[in-house]
């Protein structure tokens, strides 16, 4: 497994081995098999949705109940059994592994200069992974719950996606400020089959250690579930929106060891919650080191170019080379710490590194979807210039470029 990458912490750097990977399966390739004409498919997909349109308006699903709500402040019971009956009555909907991402930004404009463009950009980059993986995307900039704003409020928001997507498996939080940087690789969502929560992180430096970096609250997957439901009522409890908040802060500062924040933060509550709780929820937990599913950006943005430099000469030489490599694109790249929209940046970074950072790894990520339209970035650094990919790049190409 790869060693933690440090959350932003001043004067911190991170350890050489935090950019190590481990490969993973390459995406399934395209048949050649024939299809019906689209018109058909269409029908076919229309009867589908109309039959079970027609099934489900027979029968009273959870929708139907006066209590139900999307709410924090509302626990719900029997989801499993609720969302079971549903997917029976929507059979096309049931697909196994269905994955909602959830990410947004606050509902204003953003104070910092340029902070809007940045965050457009952020979005661009989820939604082009979505539509590569096939996954659905709700981007929000609505504050759910007036009293849990900032790092608090993904919690009222995953509540309510899990309740509006019955049809999704996992729920998939990803902050504002992360970035995908490897477009091709998937979560193994296989080897989550016993885990309802899987989030990056390293077990010996949260159950033991108790350590505010030893997992990253910025990134997770959430089974659909009435464990995860429970889970974020349980986390939820310390947050702004309780009477009991100020009181949390003390027992957190206390308790959990590297907390930077003066009050209650979500990551330090998250970190309580699994290593006083153990008995009851680490059964179902996952603290993923295999990869980055949080990649801390400052190490990474610096060699991206020899990355891609290397996949293009293992391309080059043979394509199955590729899987094999020991230089793994970051999966995820997290700029924790540099605050895009607000802009009060770590002070351990400067400003334009951050921009810089995100510019790079943005413009890496947008060359590797450019690619199918035959287009790239002249260099990483500059958003700009493109220009036309010759024919069978990379092997008609020398350099990593």
């Amino acid at each position: 497994p790869i060693e933690p990458h440090p959350h932003p912490r001043p004067h911190h750097r991170p350890s050489p081995a935090s950019s190590r990977t481990t490969p993973h399966r390459p995406l399934p390739v395209a048949t050649t098999a024939p299809r019906p004409p689209l018109s058909t498919v269409s029908h076919r997909r229309d009867s589908r949705k109309d039959r079970d349109r027609r099934r489900s308006s027979t029968r009273a699903t959870f929708y139907d109940d006066p209590s139900l709500s999307y709410t924090i402040d509302r626990p719900i019971t029997n989801w499993d059994s609720k969302r079971r009956e549903w997917l029976r009555l929507n059979p096309s909907l049931a697909t196994p592994d269905r994955v909602v991402m959830v990410t947004g930004s606050p509902p204003g404009r953003c104070p910092n200069p340029g902070g809007d463009h940045l965050l457009l950009r952020f979005y661009k980059n989820k939604a082009d992974y979505c539509r590569l993986h096939g996954y659905d995307l709700f981007y929000n900039t609505a504050l759910l719950h007036p009293e849990m704003p900032g790092c608090w409020a993904k919690i009222p928001l995953v509540r309510a996606a899990m309740v509006a997507h019955p049809e999704s498996e996992w729920v998939w939080w990803v902050d504002q400020d992360a970035a995908f940087t490897d477009m091709e690789f998937r979560p193994p969502l296989h080897r989550y089959r016993a885990h309802h929560f899987v989030v990056p992180g390293w077990p010996y430096m949260v159950y033991t250690a108790r350590d505010w970096v030893g997992l990253n609250a910025g990134v997770f997957l959430l089974r659909n579930s009435q464990w995860g439901l429970d889970f974020l009522d349980a986390w939820a409890s310390m947050g702004p929106q309780t009477p009991h908040h100020d009181k949390w802060g003390r027992v957190l500062d206390a308790e959990i060891r590297g907390k930077l924040t003066s009050f209650a933060d979500d990551q330090s509550a998250l970190v309580h919650l699994l290593a006083k709780e153990q008995r009851r929820w680490r059964d179902k937990v996952h603290l993923e080191s295999g990869y980055d599913l949080h990649g801390y950006w400052e190490p990474i943005v610096g060699r991206l170019e020899d990355v891609a430099a290397a996949y293009a000469e293992m391309e080059r030489r043979d394509a199955g080379l590729r899987r094999r490599s020991g230089k793994r694109r970051s999966f995820v790249t997290h700029f924790t710490g540099c605050q895009p929209c607000g802009g009060a940046h770590n002070p351990a970074y400067t400003w334009q590194g951050c921009v810089d950072g995100m510019a790079r790894a943005l413009n890496f990520a947008d060359d590797q979807v450019l690619r199918a339209y035959g287009f790239g970035h002249t260099n990483l650094n500059d958003s700009a210039p493109i220009r036309p990919l010759p024919f069978g790049y990379p092997a008609s190409s020398r350099g990593g470029r």
